[in-house]
């Protein structure tokens, strides 16, 4: 960790946004270099236009085999499309409308041309398909958390949700076709003339979704309550959306920090000295922990407000495991609309505590793989009443019992915690603190290991029986997983449990290690014994 970490950024760190921006437009990827090749990952296409990752070619490229993709399903509703704040969003977007237009699709952009956070379309979506026959998508331009050279494009189908394996698989593999081609067969039109086109129109984001979150939250006692919120929309796509929810709602709400700056200059450097806005970072909300004491509950949102971080005057900032625990257990004892089987789901590398949370209540957990898209299904038929990642993301049902959004919303989480603490006088920190009291105070960390490209590929096609170890830091071993129990979906990895310990292996998509993520309920030292053990079992497996 870098000795910078959590302090101010300065001017040396910010990017050129002249020189991003140039490169956008006027540099040419090579399909033949992997690296520049459109590559979808758990949250879609991301990279810089620094390094040829994400330019203008990319995002025609992809929004063409979006076309031609949506064509080919029948969805013949209106596409949404939003964009968050980094500084290639905006022109991402205008390529974007300019082939959506050019190919004839009703297009719906913000009617303020602001900004619109992830779940702001998916409810957008969501709520259109509720009623029609007509079904819509949407694109959502971010790269979520990323450093401000970064650009993300993400595609959610009819679902609501990010888009499953196949369909990311097939838009990926046209798009390349169409750059090989020197993007021959992309059909579009000048900007100016898309922007006045009949089949682009407007969406009020803001007001639908803001409008809407008494059906989801207990609003009113948030509001009776009179707890003072801090929100920091981190220079992202909620800021405007914090405003007008503490109006709307009567909050006693401060919006922490207003500002929108494409070089995120207000931003505490994270771990390794760069610009990120994780909102589950020490580091990057070191300014706003720093604030705890001012507020009865702090919150941070990333830049399309998908994650939350929780700040309390008692805890400061929350582990994302510790908030996920802490928010199952409140829900599933608060809403009675929710179906009395509605399962718990999580993804597998996060906190075994959420296990044990589970089976208290007498609910059924349903463990996926990594990625908020295996969590969709259950959203949308009311079978998984709540979704959580490890990584801060997370969205539940309405009161109700029906879906509200089936994309990670770090907004409604964000506000979850000001009605956790108002209906039941303590933080969801207080809350937590009860939990490792009744079962147990686990350690939980992760780690990365070496590995050359041959190994990850090993690790991602392990079989159970390529396991032969017995026992894993002093006990025995209940369960190796390849496949997640809750789907049957491959982890693409490796999950080793026991009794009072985990870990999960998986490979980087991006760098030349793999990921070791692990817990226990036994304490650091027997976390950091779980830790080289199960670089031991994985290494000897993949070498």
């Amino acid at each position: 960790m870098s000795n910078r970490a959590g302090t101010p950024a300065q001017t040396s760190d910010l990017v050129d946004l002249t020189a991003l921006l140039d490169a956008y437009f006027d540099v040419a990827p090579d399909p033949s270099d992997p690296g520049q090749r459109v590559a979808f990952g758990t949250s879609g296409h991301r990279g810089s236009s620094l390094n040829a990752a994400f330019n203008e070619p990319h995002i025609a490229a992809i929004t063409q085999a979006i076309v031609e993709y949506r064509t080919g399903q029948g969805i013949t509703g209106p596409l949404f499309m939003g964009k968050d704040t980094h500084a290639l969003s905006e022109p991402a977007q205008n390529t974007a409308l300019e082939v959506l237009a050019g190919n004839g699709v009703n297009v719906l952009i913000d009617v303020r041309t602001g900004f619109t956070p992830t779940p702001a379309l998916s409810h957008a979506i969501l709520t259109h398909n509720a009623t029609r026959t007509d079904q819509a998508d949407g694109i959502v331009i971010t790269p979520s958390h990323n450093p401000p050279a970064d650009g993300g494009f993400k595609y959610n189908p009819p679902s609501g949700g990010p888009a499953d394996s196949e369909t990311t698989s097939w838009i990926a593999n046209r798009a390349n076709e169409l750059l090989e081609n020197g993007l021959r067969g992309v059909k579009r039109i000048p900007l100016g003339q898309a922007r006045l086109a009949d089949s682009v129109g407007s969406y009020d984001f803001l007001q639908h979704y803001v409008g809407d979150l008494g059906s989801v939250l207990n609003m009113d006692a948030i509001a009776s309550s009179g707890l003072h919120i801090g929100a920091d929309p981190m220079g992202g796509a909620s800021v405007d959306y914090w405003g007008a929810i503490g109006e709307q709602y009567g909050l006693n709400l401060t919006v922490v920090n207003p500002k929108v700056d494409p070089q995120f200059g207000f931003m505490t450097l994270d771990w390794d000295e760069k610009i990120r806005m994780d909102c589950s970072s020490p580091h990057a909300m070191a300014s706003l922990i720093a604030q705890a004491g001012q507020y009865d509950i702090a919150t941070g949102n990333d830049a399309d407000a998908d994650r939350h971080g929780i700040v309390t005057p008692d805890a400061g900032l929350m582990n994302p495991n510790h908030y996920l625990a802490a928010a199952v257990e409140y829900l599933y004892a608060n809403r009675s609309g929710w179906r009395g089987d509605a399962m718990v789901g999580k993804t597998l590398v996060s906190s075994s505590m959420i296990d044990r949370v589970t089976a208290s209540l007498d609910r059924r957990l349903m463990e996926v793989p990594v990625g908020f898209k295996w969590f969709v299904p259950g959203l949308l038929s009311g079978e998984v009443a709540f979704g959580g990642e490890e990584s801060a993301g997370a969205s539940f049902l309405r009161l109700d019992g029906t879906a509200w959004t089936t994309d990670k919303d770090g907004i409604l989480l964000a506000l979850l915690a000001s009605e956790i603490t108002a209906v039941t006088s303590k933080t969801p920190s207080q809350h937590y603190r009860e939990l490792t009291g009744r079962f147990g105070d686990p350690v939980y960390a992760r780690v990365d290991a070496p590995a050359t490209r041959e190994q990850k590929a090993a690790l991602s096609k392990l079989s159970p029986s390529d396991v032969t170890a017995t026992t894993l830091a002093g006990e025995e071993i209940t369960a190796r997983l390849t496949e997640a129990p809750g789907n049957g979906a491959a982890v693409g990895g490796l999950k080793v449990t026991t009794e009072n310990a985990w870990f999960a292996a998986r490979p980087s998509g991006t760098e030349d290690v793999y990921k070791i993520y692990a817990e226990s309920f036994k304490g650091a030292e027997h976390l950091r014994q779980v830790q080289d053990e199960a670089k031991a079992i994985v290494d000897g497996v993949i070498s």
